[in-house]
């Protein structure tokens, strides 16, 4: 990633329809154009999961517009930074991407009680992710 260039996330995660979908919010709301935010999922779901729109409507972030979509080769390699969140072995790794792992609960299935806790985590996460792209590398 050179300096000029917008540094690139990709959040990846099964279904894309909970943890990717939330993560990518957060970034595109907390760094605007600053960065060029993607999600993806391994086995895409046919839309976002309900709660997870329902939480981030709840901090005043709409996702009713967001649908998962599928992980391609092509988005890992346009991507600095590839984030995935329970996807396994089915991110493929190219050199000189930074990969992190995010361990986090599974929203599927979930009332919004469950979900509120994990999208605080993501916040929380990305708040980081953004203070790492911001800082210099040596």
């Amino acid at each position: 990633m050179s300096d000029a260039a917008k540094p690139s996330v990709l959040f990846v995660c099964v279904h894309n329809a909970g943890r990717s979908q939330m993560a990518a919010a957060f970034l595109t709301h907390l760094a605007g154009d600053r960065v060029e935010v993607r999600s993806a999922g391994s086995l895409p779901a046919d839309q976002v999961n309900p709660a997870a729109v329902e939480v981030m409507a709840e901090v005043g972030i709409d996702i009713t517009t967001a649908t998962p979509k599928v992980l391609t080769t092509e988005a890992v390699q346009a991507s600095d930074y590839v984030i995935t969140m329970g996807c396994g072995d089915a991110c493929p790794i190219f050199p000189g991407k930074t990969y992190l792992d995010w361990q986090l609960d599974d929203p599927a299935g979930q009332g919004i009680e469950a979900v509120r806790p994990i999208r605080d985590e993501i916040r929380q996460r990305v708040q980081t992710l953004i203070d790492e792209i911001r800082a210099p590398r040596t």
